[in-house]
């Protein structure tokens, strides 16, 4: 996620500014999480609420159709009412999305925080290592356009990415299912690339 394009680093402010739809869920949500656990401390980081003990333990995250929640040592959590799914930038964090506060098993929820909270406040208990994930495959599309001599440039800073920016481009351009989309989306790419940005700043170009 770009963070200069934060909307506001002030707790306060980012639950004022939710999306309409998220904004009362993310409310409800967070009045939740500091009743449930009163010693949380509130700050904003990556667009998002987050709440910490000695780190960071949870976080909200008000999008323009759901609430996302995501705990920042999912992995290492019980969950047996399975209200938490893989997130997709670190195999350690889990989130879950929330559209509707009816029939959301509010125990369960109060019982993964717990255990959130709890296991962030031991010190003996270091986070799990991270799984290295596997590699995002190259677009064939992708290749043959960085192959051509008028992108060697772009070409060229590509290779240079660590893994994790590349991957933001790769994930971006393969999700792309139309061919005007795939297009439009390749065309930016390389002219953000030969420009040496990465994606949360290829609009700059």
């Amino acid at each position: 996620m770009d963070v200069s394009r934060a909307r506001t680093h002030d707790p306060s402010e980012w639950l004022e500014t939710c999306p309409e739809f998220s904004a009362p869920l993310a409310q409800q949500l967070c009045d939740w999480i500091l009743t449930w656990e009163p010693d949380l401390r509130e700050s904003v980081k990556w667009n998002m609420l987050c709440f910490s003990g000695r780190k960071l333990v949870c976080g909200l995250s008000a999008c323009k159709r759901h609430l996302g929640v995501t705990f920042f040592r999912g992995t290492e959590l019980p969950d047996p009412a399975k209200l938490l799914r893989s997130g997709a930038n670190n195999t350690n964090i889990l989130s879950m999305r929330v559209t509707t506060l009816e029939g959301l098993d509010r125990g369960a929820l109060r019982e993964l925080l717990h255990a959130a909270v709890e296991l962030d406040a031991d010190p003996m208990v270091p986070p799990a290592p991270k799984v290295k994930r596997a590699q995002w495959p190259i677009p064939d599309f992708f290749k043959q356009a960085l192959s051509r001599k008028q992108n060697r440039a772009a070409a060229d800073f590509f290779h240079k990415l660590k893994p994790t920016y590349q991957r933001e481009y790769l994930v971006w351009l393969s999700m792309a299912k139309q061919s005007e989309t795939r297009a439009r989306r390749l065309a930016e790419t390389l002219a953000a690339l030969a420009a040496g940005k990465k994606w949360a700043q290829r609009k700059q170009v």
